[in-house]
């Protein structure tokens, strides 16, 4: 072959190519359908994902194609439904054994539990959201949801309120005043200014609680682990239905979630 047909061809391969920049945006969009799945327990079509990301239906359908094929994405073909696959999976649990969340912080959970005979959550921020990253339920029947993996409001759970209100100041700040304050019950919090009241609160006490906030029937007591400048890198929760326990009765594990916390705060990674 001549160095003139080289040529011709390397440039023929050469645009057959998409742009660097448009295989990153590739990428980017990939990782948006991989999120919009994970808010999606019972899986969704290709058609409803792509509304929601807002992007063209040939795209969307190409790109779950490749994310099904690597094992990110699992077709259910009798619903025409996808779901989350066994390598989300995997790599999740990887990243929780890397922070120490199973391994280490999981005996800690399981003896609290013990303790108080209900569920217990531990929680990272992940932005405007509070994540699941582990939980022992209790004996009980009645079990709670919020299980690893799952995303939560900040504004209306215990564990939320704790990582607001002993974040970093201006981080804190950014947060009471960026939020969105949705009603998820009639007893959530609205109003920014009685949630900054409540971030101060919180700060005070050392512990947050939920009451019938995020989801009715439920009630919850968390407080913040903290790294060595006093900032909040995970929370701990002890929830409850309202039947089962009182407020008041909630409170008294308090000094045993502290006791829980110092210890994961001294044993886990600080983020």
């Amino acid at each position: 072959m001549s160095v003139n047909q080289t040529t011709a061809v390397d440039d023929v391969a050469a645009e057959s190519q998409p742009p660097k920049g448009d295989r990153t945006d590739m990428v980017g969009k990939a990782l948006g359908l991989l999120v919009l799945l994970g808010d999606e327990p019972r899986g969704a079509s290709a058609a409803e994902i792509s509304r929601r990301a807002e992007l063209p239906f040939s795209t969307t359908y190409r790109l779950l194609g490749s994310l099904t094929r690597d094992g990110f994405v699992d077709y259910e073909p009798d619903g025409r439904r996808y779901h989350l696959g066994l390598r989300i999976f995997q790599l999740g649990q990887r990243v929780s054994n890397h922070h120490g969340f199973a391994g280490t912080a999981l005996p800690v959970l399981r003896r609290v539990t013990e303790q108080t005979g209900e569920a217990t959550i531990l929680s990272v921020r992940d932005g405007h959201h509070h994540l699941t990253v582990n939980k022992v339920d209790g004996p009980q029947a009645f079990r709670v949801t919020s299980d690893p993996g799952h995303l939560g409001a900040l504004h209306a759970t215990a564990v939320g309120k704790a990582l607001v209100a002993f974040a970093e100041d201006a981080e804190r700040e950014a947060l009471i005043e960026e939020l969105q304050l949705e009603a998820l019950t009639e007893h959530t919090i609205t109003d920014r200014g009685a949630f900054r009241a409540e971030m101060e609160l919180v700060r005070r006490q050392g512990y947050a609680v939920m009451d019938e906030e995020n989801e009715n029937g439920m009630r919850a007591v968390a407080v913040p682990l903290l790294n060595s400048q006093g900032h909040a890198f995970a929370s701990l929760a002890t929830a409850v239905p309202v039947f089962r326990l009182s407020m008041e009765a909630l409170l008294a594990h308090v000094p045993l979630l502290h006791d829980a916390a110092a210890e994961l705060a001294a044993r886990l990674p600080q983020r």
